[in-house]
């Protein structure tokens, strides 16, 4: 449905004359679906997985109706959409709204302002969202293009993770027993594992290409627990964009990409055809795994690109693109030391050049003491994770709600601005007594319109690992990176603040650190976690409370009438 001109919703919004309101009904049911030749229910919006693709232009409005008729609590997402003013219509449960419970509906108002490129949205409750997910494809405004020649076609390529298991009892028994999540049996590419698995050959995704034709691959990493290396053989990839924000164009053979991240890739379709002994390339994905000694799913999902003006009878198998190996963090690095913003005079950066406060955040794995070594994780602990030695705990009604009417008791505004205690954070062998860490239900307060830097300090503890940390309600400038322990006097004079990436998601390197800037312009409650949804359980997490502005429009807009009971 669409709705041309001036757009008023519920008395308070506006849109502006040249955008648009789309609508949307997702239904949340089960749906049997049969993968590795086995047959379960899954969750799904309208039967489908992955879920619908919503398209809008930059600047629209899209509204949501969800019908909860599964047997489960849920709510979705919308990553990478800022929401301005509206974190009523964010999704993540207990942070800024309670579940849809079974038999229930609720509406979600998504605000889309600057973004324009691949997002994606997905379910925000207990590991839902890995099959309950979906692209977002935002289109320029009328009158405007592609800052690149117009592609062909485009092609959404979503890639997933599989578990046989029921995903919703794999992590209720890691978060019962303590331990490590079973890890998944499979990945996808749009649902499908592809030629390499048992039962898969006849489902694999195809992707038919025409020789001279350019193609924009629309890539999303909806993995549960993994980051990825994608790759097609035969063909190099041109990098024209990041999390919905346009990239200076860079060519590579093959990208990493984080859960979380979006990619806008060009293809071109190069390859002869003309009697070719092969018309057919795989296009494949594996896992970026940089932890030591912790199991990961080491499986490579494929899709097929195929030339359809070709005309090769050969019944050979595609050949296999090149992937780096699953402990490669150089090539991991040198991907991402590409990724620079387009800054041009259509779509310039605005990168703070000075800061108002930085906040320095430790990122670690830990444990939680058990009696007698009860628990199934190391030590016979509970496996846990945290930011700045706090590890977040829930709140029993949802945070926004506790802010906006004044409700004591739901949480606290102690979020440290930096590690309680700094030591070697990406030494080896360190000490015992720096593994506990607290629990707490923490956030972090920030005045309206401050410039805020973010340093992520990875650390050691228990396992080094690349830590891809998502913020709702803004994007942010990732001015810097490096490995080793962070060094507020000299680091700083080593950061891009020129064109660095727009992103909303930034892998933190395994043992090193990474700096975000951003301005606190959006007022509300603004989730921030670990897209490793292993670690975001175990409590790699925290909020950022974004106080009113002095104007009406600095002020959050007032809740919709049917917000979700708890």
């Amino acid at each position: 449905m669409h709705l041309f001109g001036f757009v008023v919703l519920c008395g308070l919004l506006a849109s502006p004359v040249w955008a648009t309101t789309h609508q949307h009904d997702f239904v949340i049911e089960e749906t049997p679906y049969s993968r590795l030749c086995d047959t379960k229910k899954i969750l799904t919006v309208n039967g489908q997985f992955p879920g619908p693709t919503i398209k809008a232009r930059k600047g629209d409005t899209v509204i949501v109706r969800v019908y909860n008729h599964a047997g489960k609590n849920i709510t979705l997402h919308w990553h990478g959409v800022d929401q301005p003013r509206n974190p009523w219509s964010d999704g993540p449960e207990y942070i800024t709204q309670c579940p849809i419970q079974p038999g229930a509906n609720f509406t979600y108002t998504i605000l889309f302002s600057e973004e324009e490129g691949t997002l994606w949205w997905h379910a925000h409750s207990d590991w839902d969202r890995a099959t309950v997910h979906g692209a977002i494809i935002v289109y320029p405004r009328r009158g405007t293009t592609f800052p690149f020649p117009k592609p062909y076609k485009e092609i959404p390529i979503i890639l997933g993770e599989w578990w046989i298991a029921n995903v919703s009892e794999v992590i209720e028994d890691a978060l019962r027993t303590g331990g490590d999540p079973q890890i998944s049996d499979a990945y996808t590419i749009n649902g499908q594992p592809g030629d390499l698995y048992d039962c898969s050959k006849p489902g694999t995704f195809k992707a038919l290409v025409e020789h001279g034709k350019t193609y924009l691959l629309r890539v999303v990493n909806a993995a549960v627990n993994n980051e990825l290396f994608f790759a097609i053989a035969g063909h190099r990839l041109t990098v024209v964009g990041t999390d919905a924000s346009y990239t200076k164009p860079f060519t590579t053979d093959f990208i990493m990409i984080t859960p979380g991240q979006t990619m806008d890739l060009l293809l071109e379709a190069n390859q002869p055809v003309a009697n070719s002994t092969n018309n057919r390339y795989y296009m494949a994905a594996s896992a970026y795994s940089s932890a030591v000694n912790v199991a990961f799913d080491d499986t490579t999902t494929t899709a097929i690109v195929e030339y359809i003006n070709g005309t090769s009878t050969s019944s050979t198998s595609p050949p296999l693109p090149y992937l780096p190996s699953f402990d490669d963090t150089d090539s991991a690095t040198n991907f991402t030391a590409n990724l620079r913003s387009l800054a041009s005079k259509d779509h310039p950066v605005d990168v703070p050049q000075t800061i108002d406060e930085r906040i320095i955040i430790s990122v670690s794995v830990n444990e939680i003491l058990c009696p007698n070594g009860s628990c199934a994780g190391p030590n016979g602990n509970r496996l846990a994770a945290s930011l700045n030695n706090v590890s977040f705990t829930l709140p029993f009604i949802d945070i926004l709600d506790a802010y906006y009417r004044n409700i004591d008791g739901v949480y606290r505004t102690g979020f440290p601005s930096e590690p309680p205690f700094y030591f070697n954070f990406t030494g080896d062998n360190l000490p015992f007594s720096l593994l506990f860490p607290r629990s707490a239900t923490e956030v972090r307060v920030l005045e309206y319109n401050t410039s805020v830097e973010v340093v992520f300090q990875g650390t050691n503890l228990l396992a080094g690992e690349n830590h891809p940390m998502h913020l709702h309600g803004f994007s942010f400038y990732v001015v810097g990176r490096g490995f080793g322990n962070y060094d507020k006097e000299k680091d700083p004079d080593s950061y891009n603040l020129v064109d660095p990436p727009f992103e909303n998601t930034v892998g933190v390197p395994k043992n090193g650190w990474a700096a975000i800037r951003f301005r606190a312009a959006n007022p509300g409650v603004w989730f921030m976690h670990c897209h490793l949804d292993r670690h975001a359980s175990w409590g790699m997490d925290t909020v950022f409370i974004v106080k009113n502005g002095a104007s009406p429009q600095a002020r959050m807009l007032p809740p919709p009438s049917n917000m979700p009971p708890c």
